[in-house]
């Protein structure tokens, strides 16, 4: 229930749900309160406009992206004992896949575990659950990838959560009794903050592994970074639910 409560609010609160409701408020006030409605519709198309701009996009995203790439070779990187990777999302209509798979965003994360596991030789462990009650869980998805299209091996897989917290939570249970303290955390970089605070509150150090930065896209530069886009739009909202999660879990796990 509060995975769904949250998801509605979010998607009320943001782009493009947000100006769109925005706009709807406009349009009831204006029967009444002309100026006032016209004045609440006109700033709900322009925020709108500015939330589908590469160059306000790429400037939230700086903000939040302040993790840099982990250099390998950096002290501290022997003392690693595993690789986590979080879910991001699943595919349900891949029938080229059988079925169903990983989000774009998951094989995101995804191709940087290999390309960690490969440098390091550390052991994997995916995470994420049903939290829809999809039938078959994110981390099974995940597994499949790893181990059918990169052929590399899964040791641990956390199918229980539905959350951040959760993914933190249930993962440090399954590491921890196997004597593993200290992780790689591989996520979007945009998630990464908030990610590395709970495996944190879950008793595990953590050096974080970004990936999937978007912060200045290429191609989207000069007056391009001006032009409203679909792209941009879908930048904007990923950097507001990351701020809103930040929030949120401020209040209810602090």
């Amino acid at each position: 229930m509060e995975l769904i409560l949250t998801k509605s609010i979010a998607a009320l609160m943001l782009p493009p749900g947000g100006n769109l409701l925005l706009a709807l408020v406009g349009l009831l006030l204006l029967s009444r309160w002309r100026r006032a409605g016209v004045a609440v519709i006109v700033v709900s198309v322009l925020s709108l406009y500015g939330f589908s701009m590469h160059v306000v996009a790429n400037s939230l995203s700086k903000r939040l992206e302040q993790v840099s790439p982990y250099p390998l070779r950096a002290s501290g990187a022997e003392n690693m004992r595993a690789i986590v990777v979080l879910g991001g999302g699943r595919n349900d209509f891949a029938p080229e896949y059988g079925g169903e798979t990983v989000s774009s965003e998951t094989l995101e994360r995804l191709r940087y575990a290999a390309r960690l596991h490969r440098k390091t030789g550390l052991p994997i462990l995916v995470t994420g659950g049903q939290p829809f009650g999809e039938t078959i869980d994110e981390a099974a998805l995940m597994k499949r990838v790893l181990v059918e299209d990169f052929k590399l091996p899964v040791e641990w897989v956390e199918a229980k959560s539905s959350n951040t917290e959760e993914n933190a939570r249930f993962a440090a249970s399954i590491l921890k009794s196997h004597g593993v303290h200290r992780v790689f955390l591989v996520s979007h970089a945009s998630h990464l903050r908030r990610a590395v605070r709970a495996f944190e509150r879950a008793g595990l150090g953590v050096i974080p592994a970004p990936t999937g930065y978007q912060k200045s896209a290429a191609g989207r530069n000069g007056i391009m970074a001006w032009v409203p886009s679909a792209q941009a739009l879908k930048q904007t909202a990923a950097v507001f639910r990351e701020y809103m999660g930040a929030v949120w879990y401020q209040w209810r796990y602090q």
